[in-house]
């Protein structure tokens, strides 16, 4: 008799819970799963105290209305709090996008947490609120961006900070600040970029980057 397969496993951690869900099945059959188990197994960890939990896809790729049911299924549960999502996915970036010797790292920035990099950067992961990523060159979040991203830290304005989901506390490039968020005019759940441009900082979708930067892809 086969055992059936969970696609829901939820792991205790150190600072919270890890909810590890299965890249392999239909996402309705992992929302009813999770539904089921926090409803009916894990209720119990629904009494306690505020919960942290950090949700890893996997290789499983979901946009933003799909992280959304997420979101919703664990956070009608008061005491648990969602921190971030993990994925293992490949960018989704073409390759043309990408600046030639960029460097990979993978994770999540926490609060209170610095990351730092001599040149161009791609972090596969998000930017919790309280967290910070600072790069001489550029700097690509393939995930959400919610805390604080520095490019160009030693001067350079061409660098470029691009965000799957762009909702920062501060950017900066160079020695050149963000606007205030509720100026950015960010609307859609689409990634974007942020760029200098007549010494003001702008927020545009990421297929118009190589107006700005026609260098990007050119090794």
């Amino acid at each position: 008799m086969t055992a059936t397969k969970h696609h829901v496993t939820i792991k205790g951690v150190k600072d919270g819970l890890v909810f590890v869900l299965d890249d392999t099945c239909r996402l309705t059959d992992l929302l009813e799963e999770l539904q089921h188990k926090l409803e009916k197994t894990h209720h119990k960890i629904l009494s306690g105290p505020l919960i942290r939990v950090y949700v890893n896809l996997g290789k499983r790729v979901i946009n933003e209305a799909e992280q959304e049911q997420i979101r919703e299924l664990i956070g009608q549960h008061g005491n648990l709090i969602i921190q971030s999502f993990e994925t293992s996915a490949s960018p989704a970036l073409p390759p043309e996008i990408l600046p030639s010797g960029i460097k990979v790292i993978t994770g999540i920035v926490r609060s209170g947490q610095t990351v730092t990099h001599e040149g161009n950067v791609m972090l596969l992961g998000d930017v919790n609120p309280g967290g910070s990523i600072l790069s001489t060159g550029d700097i690509f979040v393939m995930g959400s961006l919610r805390g604080m991203a520095h490019a160009g830290t030693q001067g350079d304005e061409k660098a470029i900070i691009a965000a799957s989901y762009m909702r920062p506390t501060q950017l900066r490039i160079a020695g050149i600040f963000s606007r205030p968020p509720d100026e950015w005019g960010i609307d859609e759940a689409l990634m974007e970029f942020a760029y200098i441009q007549n010494a003001r900082m702008e927020i545009d979708k990421i297929y118009h980057i190589q107006r700005i930067r026609p260098d990007l892809g050119k090794g």
